[in-house]
Formats: C-alpha cells, structure tokens, sequence
C-alpha cells in the first residue's frame, strides 16, 4: 500500500478544509478539460457491488435552466413559509442556490434499476446505491475544489418536477443539483456559519455500545 508524504496529508486536510458549499459565482466559464478531469474521478469512486450507479445531466439549455430555477424558487417559498420570526428573518436574507450565476450545473441522479453489480450489497440496503453517488460527489466536488472551482449543492427543489421537466428515466432518483463554476471569494468558514444560521462542530460524537 502506497503511503502519502506529511505534506500530502496536510494538503489534503487543507483541500478538505477549503471545500465549501458555495452559492455565488463569476459568469465565467468553466473550461471544458478542467470539467472534464473534474467528472472524471466519478471512475474513481467506491460504489455497492460496483454497480456505479450515478448518472450525470448536464442542465445547458435555456429551458432547462428556466425550469430548474422556477422549482427552486417555488420549493423555497415553501421553505421559507416552515419557519417563523427571527429564524424566517434569518432564512429570507440567506443565498441558497447559485442557479441564475453557475456557468455549469449538473443534475446527479441514482440508477435505481442498473443491472451492474447483480445487486450485491444493495439487496439488503438499496440506498447504499444511492450512499455510492453522493460518495463520487464527493470525490468530484474535492478535485474540482483542488482546481480553484466552487460547487453549490441544490437541495431545495421538488425532485420528482424536476425529473419531470428534464426528462428523465423514471427509475432514476435525483440525488443532487450540482452548481459549479468560479467562486467570488475564497473562504474557509461555511457560508452558513457566517450568516449565522448554524455553527460546525469542532467534534464528532462517538458513543460505544
């Protein structure tokens, strides 16, 4: 087994540190090679019984992107309607999604059916299909990080609408809406933590059974 210098380590808890969601972006564009590679560590990634069920679309056309946007807004209008007083304050002030900006914004979604992999792993707990796509998301967001990009993860939408205006198989499920392209300022602390909603922990939590 390979074994990775202190330096290497160090830069990689560095890389680890400065992965954060972000929301606002440069109308740059991403250069096609840089996304490339970027989407090329989706190989890379573990997945149950191999089965390497993530599947990648790339929302570019106008429609599509109108489509998107108008389920986020929609989904967070009734978001916004699930809190009250200063927390409702707090939520309306907050940027959640980088939809109108990102030069590139994939939609990643879970194979529910794929054959590959005969089911191994997955027969007793399906969702570790699901588990492996946000596991190649991971390995994504960290290499396109590693590029100088930013990545927003859009969650508030209505996934079945969304699958519905794009079009998509109906045994895929999505997992993510993925907003990528060059962020307006580098920062370490999560975007959330600065505006106050929430703080990270500096732990985590262990209890021994």
């Amino acid at each position: 087994m390979s074994e990775f210098s202190a330096d290497f380590q160090a830069d990689l808890l560095r890389l680890m540190r400065w992965r954060r969601d972000v929301r606002r972006f440069r109308i740059d564009p991403v250069d096609e090679a840089i996304l490339r590679d970027c989407l090329a560590t989706f190989t890379l990634a573990p997945s149950v019984g191999l089965s390497e069920p993530w599947r990648v679309v790339r929302v570019a056309s106008a429609s599509a992107r109108a489509a998107a946007l108008a389920n986020f807004q929609a989904a967070n209008a009734a978001a916004l309607d699930g809190y009250d007083g200063e927390k409702a304050r707090l939520y309306s002030s907050l940027k959640l999604s980088g939809m109108r900006e990102a030069p590139v914004q994939l939609a990643v979604f879970c194979d529910e059916s794929t054959d590959k992999g005969a089911g191994l792993g997955a027969q007793t707990m399906p969702e570790a299909r699901r588990y492996s796509v946000v596991g190649a998301i991971a390995q994504f967001w960290l290499a396109a990080r590693a590029r100088g990009l930013g990545l927003g993860w859009v969650s508030i939408l209505d996934p079945d609408r969304l699958s519905q205006d794009l079009d998509i198989p109906h045994d895929w499920r999505l997992v993510a809406y993925l907003c990528i392209g060059w962020p307006e300022a580098d920062s370490d602390t999560p975007e959330l933590a600065l505006a106050g909603w929430e703080d990270r922990r500096q732990d985590v939590p262990v209890e021994t059974r």
